[in-house]
């Protein structure tokens, strides 16, 4: 048997594994690694973050990742070599993260790496007859484990658009194993670019379980913070607070073909982008209204589109625990109009669940390379969207 084909059986053995979860979102503000002490598998998994940074990015790295990002038309030898550049820096950030924790790379057991996602291209999005649902991430897994010296999991996607699903999102299957709770109905909301949630039922029942994007999170509000303003983004809010909504503009931008979808559903910046918005101010005539209250407009329609979906699945007077992650919930003025908008419900962070809420979507993929390695398939029913399949391809450091 190939050594590393040993080694990696005897780590999966193990009662307490070391995994390194990533996340690098559509933001792009960054490489979150998580280090997490995981034991157990499915119902009985056990984690802990033992260590948490974003790694950040320089400008110029950030630049050369938007050239590719959510567009149509690329080069495709950028794509090519960006491929391994992203899996490059990457690896440096893991192991100065590692160098500064003390810990040495031998050490760690396993990385968990999404990856960059630089196009998701739903069905609903792409509309091409003869096509399936895709989606693409790079930062190549075996140039990350050759430079960590570190077994990677990568490519997590993939799987679930195999098995039939949109390739997101994948929260559900870490959130009920991390966060479910007997006789306690719990929706998992995470803000990031998009917003999405995941349903806990408090009866435990997999096959229950719901998830579904619902828009946009902060992508949108991001995109024009970083064209008018020179920032990357709005931070406690400071420009939405100081304008005010713009009701035409608000209902136009409603007016998109993607709310009316049944869940469960994907979308991305593929989708709500500046284009998107140009055409909303043009259709209600709101060329002219200042920077500072289209700003506040776009937190009012992240923070509509997000309750409006809530409410459709639990009622007009949904009352649900809700455990924020993501950045968006750091925006004071975004948080406040979701808890006028849903005024039956109580809202947390998952901090008051014993997860940093910035490292929750890192996490989230050490659980998934953790269910691959030493778990099995959790039964999610027959249902469209949530297959019930263990996700992300192995790469061994030599």
């Amino acid at each position: 048997m190939n050594i590393q084909i040993q080694n990696l059986y005897a780590k999966a053995q193990k009662e307490q594994r070391l995994i390194i979860g990533l996340m690098s979102g559509t933001s792009m503000d960054g490489l979150d690694i998580a280090l997490c002490a995981v034991s157990g598998s499915g119902a009985e998994t056990d984690i802990k973050i033992l260590e948490f940074k974003t790694g950040g990015y320089t400008d110029d790295f950030r630049a050369k990742i938007k050239v590719i990002f959510s567009k149509k038309q690329v080069d495709l030898e950028l794509v090519c070599v960006m491929n391994e550049h992203i899996a490059s820096i990457h690896a440096d950030l893991i192991n100065q993260a590692l160098a500064e924790w003390g810990y040495k790379n031998e050490e760690i057991d396993f990385i968990a790496s999404h990856g960059q996602t630089i196009f998701h291209a739903p069905k609903s999005l792409h509309q091409l007859t003869d096509y399936p649902n895709g989606t693409l991430q790079i930062g190549d897994g075996d140039h990350i484990a050759v430079k960590t010296g570190i077994i990677t999991l990568s490519d997590f996607r993939q799987k679930h658009l195999a098995a039939g699903g949109e390739g997101a999102p994948l929260a559900v299957y870490g959130d009920y194993l991390i966060f479910s709770k007997k006789d306690e109905d719990r929706v998992m909301l995470n803000i990031g670019g998009i917003a999405n949630f995941t349903y806990l039922p408090g009866n435990l029942q997999a096959s229950e379980i719901f998830s579904t994007d619902v828009g946009p999170g902060n992508t949108l509000m991001d995109q024009f913070m970083q064209q008018h303003y020179d920032q990357f983004y709005d931070k406690d809010g400071e420009v939405a607070k100081s304008g005010n909504m713009n009701e035409a503009l608000l209902n136009e931008l409603l007016k998109c073909d993607f709310f009316n979808i049944a869940f469960p559903k994907t979308t991305g910046p593929e989708l709500f982008n500046l284009d998107y918005l140009k055409k909303a101010q043009n259709q209600s005539s709101t060329q002219n209204i200042s920077t500072a209250d289209v700003m506040t407009t776009l937190c009012h329609f992240s923070a509509e589109t997000i309750s409006a979906a809530i409410k459709k699945c639990f009622g007009d007077k949904a009352k649900a625990q809700i455990f924020m992650s993501g950045g968006g919930m750091h925006n004071p003025l975004l948080v406040q109009l979701l808890k006028k908008n849903l005024p039956h419900s109580d809202f947390f962070t998952t901090d008051d669940l014993a997860i940093n809420p910035d490292a929750k979507e890192a996490v989230l993929f050490a659980v998934l390379a953790n269910e691959t390695l030493c778990g099995q398939p959790i039964d999610f029913g027959n249902r469209q969207g949530v297959p019930s399949v263990c996700m992300g391809k192995i790469s061994l450091p030599a």
